[in-house]
Parts: C-alpha cells; sequence; structure tokens
C-alpha cells in the first residue's frame, strides 16, 4: 500500500500558496511494438500505484488531499515517438514524467524531460551510460546491470566451488547491442579477469552481440554450437529471449548453465517456450518471493487482487516509481517542478526493493544502488529467489538436468 505521502510534514522551501487541484503523471510507454509486453507491464504498475494513492486520498500537499491524475501514451516501441509523446506531456503541464520501458528508449525520452526541467522518474533503465549525461532531473529506480551480471558469476563461482560446474568452465557471452547489453559483457568480462584465481577458473570463448529484435538467431547459435561452452550468458529483452532460446531449443542445445540476464520466468515466455526454459537462471531487481517482506507481501496481495496474477519485477519498479513521484510531491508541498527535483535528490523512502529503501545518489548520476537476486525457472512452473544466501527460497541446480550427459540427467 501506498504510505509515506500522507504524512504531516512539508518540504522546506515550498513555494505553493495553494494546493493543486491535481498532480499530474505521464508516461509515454511501448503499449505496442517489440516492448510491448514489457511496456503493459509497466503501465500495470503504474496504474496500480496511482489508484492506490487516490484510495487513500490522493497525496497531501499544504494540509489538503489532493487527488492523482496518470495519463499514458503509447510510444510505439520507438524512440522517436518517445521523445515527441514526452514533449507533448511536458506541454500539456505533466508535473512528473514516469519513463517508458528499456535503457535504449528513456535515452530518448529523458533528454527530452532534461531540456524542459522536468522530473523524469525512470523505472526501467539500468544502462550507467544514461547517468553519466550530466542530467539534472532524471532519478533512476533500477540498480546498474553491471551488478546483474555479477549477481551471475557469484552464483555460478560458489556453484564451481561446491563441483557442480568444471573448473575451468568456458564461458560464452551474448549481448544485445545497446549500451545495456555492452555493460552487462564487460561486467562479466571483469569478474572473470579480476583475479588469478579467476582467470584460471572461467574461460570466455564467445563475446558476441546481436541485433535489438531480430529474427533468425541460428547463424550465432551455430557459432555457440561449435565452442563447447559449458556456460552461457545473454544479455536479451523479453522478445528476443524468447526468439533465441526458441531456435536455440529446436538445434538440440543445452548448456550446463544457460542465462538471459534478467529474462527467465515471465509468464509468456514459459508458455511459449514450456520445458525449454525449465532451469533457466535469471537475475533481477526485484522478485515476488520476496513476500516475507511486509511492504512486498501487500504490494502482492494488491497486485493480485486487481490482475488475478502475481507481478514480476517489471510492475514492482513501476508501482515504486509512482511511490517515489508522489512522495516527492508531498515532501515538496508542491508540484513546482523545481521543488519537486530538490526533493526527489533528496529523497531516501522505504521500498519494497532489495535493500528496503531507495534513493538516488548524487555520485552516481541519480541512480539507485541496490543487490540482485538471483532466480532459477523450476519445471513446477516457480522461479524462487536462489541467491544470494540470506533471500534464497530454495537451492539452485546446477548442472542443467535436462542435459545429455549431465549428472543429475534423468534423475
Amino acid at each position: 500500500m501506498i504510505r509515506g505521502i500522507l504524512i504531516a510534514a512539508t518540504f522546506a522551501g515550498a513555494v505553493q500558496a495553494a494546493p493543486p487541484r491535481e498532480v499530474k503523471l505521464g508516461a509515454a510507454l511501448p503499449l505496442s511494438g517489440p516492448e510491448s509486453k514489457s511496456g503493459g507491464r509497466l503501465r500495470d504498475g503504474y496504474e496500480l500505484g496511482v489508484d492506490l494513492a487516490n484510495q487513500q486520498g490522493g497525496v497531501e500537499i499544504a494540509g489538503a488531499h489532493v487527488p492523482v491524475k496518470l495519463t499514458l501514451v503509447d510510444d510505439k516501441s520507438d524512440g522517436a515517438t518517445d521523445e515527441r509523446a514526452v514533449e507533448d506531456l511536458v506541454n500539456q503541464g505533466t508535473d512528473l514524467v514516469l519513463g517508458t520501458f528499456g535503457s535504449s528508449l528513456v535515452e530518448k525520452g529523458s533528454a527530452v524531460s532534461e531540456k524542459f526541467h522536468v522530473p523524469y522518474v525512470a523505472a526501467t533503465g539500468a544502462s550507467k551510460a544514461l547517468y553519466h549525461r550530466g542530467f539534472k532531473h532524471l532519478f533512476g529506480l533500477q540498480s546498474p546491470v553491471e551488478q546483474l551480471g555479477n549477481a551471475l558469476m557469484r552464483w555460478a563461482e560458489e556453484e564451481q566451488q561446491n563441483g557442480k560446474l568444471p573448473t575451468p568452465a568456458r564461458v560464452a557471452i551474448l549481448w544485445e547491442k545497446t549500451s545495456h547489453g555492452k555493460e552487462y559483457a564487460e561486467a562479466v568480462k571483469d569478474f572473470t579477469g579480476k583475479t588469478p584465481r579467476r582467470r584460471a577458473a572461467w574461460q570466455i570463448v564467445m563475446d558476441e552481440s546481436f541485433d535489438l529484435n531480430s529474427k533468425d538467431f541460428k547463424p550465432v547459435l551455430e557459432r555457440l554450437k561449435g565452442m563447447n561452452a559449458d556456460v552461457v550468458l545473454v544479455d536479451a529483452h523479453l522478445p528476443d529471449y524468447i526468439t533465441m532460446h526458441g531456435q536455440y531449443a529446436k538445434m538440440g542445445l543445452c548448456h550446463k548453465l544457460i542465462s538471459y540476464g534478467a529474462r527467465g520466468p515471465e509468464r509468456e515466455a514459459r508458455e511459449q517456450l514450456k520445458a525449454s526454459a525449465d532451469y533457466v537462471i535469471s537475475a533481477v531487481w526485484w522478485s515476488d518471493e520476496m513476500a516475507h517482506n511486509a511492504r512486498t507481501a501487500e504490494f502482492v496481495k494488491r497486485f493480485n487482487e486487481r490482475y488475478k496474477r502475481s507481478p514480476d519485477w517489471y510492475e514492482a519498479l513501476g508501482y515504486e516509481a509512482v511511490r517515489v513521484a508522489l512522495d516527492a510531491v508531498h515532501r515538496a508541498g508542491t508540484t513546482d517542478r523545481a521543488a519537486v527535483r530538490t526533493a526527489l535528490t533528496q529523497l531516501k523512502m522505504e521500498s519494497l526493493l532489495p535493500g528496503g529503501f531507495l534513493a538516488f545518489p548524487d555520485q552516481y548520476g541519480g541512480q539507485a544502488q541496490y543487490l540482485f537476486v538471483v532466480q532459477q525457472n523450476l519445471p513446477d512452473g516457480s522461479a524462487p529467489v536462489i541467491y544470494p544466501r540470506i533471500a534464497a527460497m530454495k537451492e539452485g541446480v546446477a548442472p542443467n538436468p535436462g542435459c545429455p550427459g549431465s549428472k543429475l540427467a534423468g534423475k
């Protein structure tokens, strides 16, 4: 439930004599095009956050409860369209912009928001490059993608040390041709090459990029087939994960460990890929397996009541982005954009994200910093957290028991 925004406190320096009639949030989202599934999930998080806020009376500003209005526009998974849509939202008087889906689109929309000095709260957009542009109005909820690669490798390293993966292990890295993909690949290479011990334990045998929204991954998969890799680490958006892994399975490929970065347990992927997606590893910004946290349990309950399904990290980050935006307005005591931006720079709020709080440190360009959790798809349709140990719900399984020759095959 959205709390905190109704606390009776006023951000120092608020200058608005009378509260506004409403708080205007706007978002351009990929509701059509290749990223439409992900955009739709983000939309669900945004809408739930706004609806719950309004059920509680809206945002308290200068002693009055002010309703929240959310305007959504389809950016059609296109950067230029997103730019135009954000500019239109700004011209319509939007107080804060909620971000689109993915680093490539966020790069475009946030630049427009920066130009017009409007706070842009990015639920997604994990590439560090976004936050190295000197922007003053961009605030990102996703922890950096390099930490995603680190989380996966730390779990793999533990499995290797327990004798479940070979030493040395041959690693293939396939990454989308974006700043997100490049940072992911660099993180894996940095991890495997950091110390003499790791250089002896891990051998990079393939390091190749691919275009977003590709339809045919067979050429790159044929090259992968010849690499005799033990571990395959892919950074891909949801449509490419579904397409690539479907072709991977049809070609009869199977590796001791395979990950598609933050993709893996999504409902539509499991439905299309069926058993071939079992034992896929993913590292994510949030999981409903963390519902032992009271704030997370409340969010999961509310989400299930509204949508009759469990949320993934997409929806959780969208929901939190709304909470961030409204908390900043409450603290500012006004919808004045400059005052709200200042409130965002000073914000430190309780959160359902790992670590339990959310802030936007200036030294990281306004990008939140927290640990990833690692999940694994299991044959029963679940994807429990397997790492870090303090958050793990189940032990991870390695090597993939579905692969011929696996020690666990047939058991």
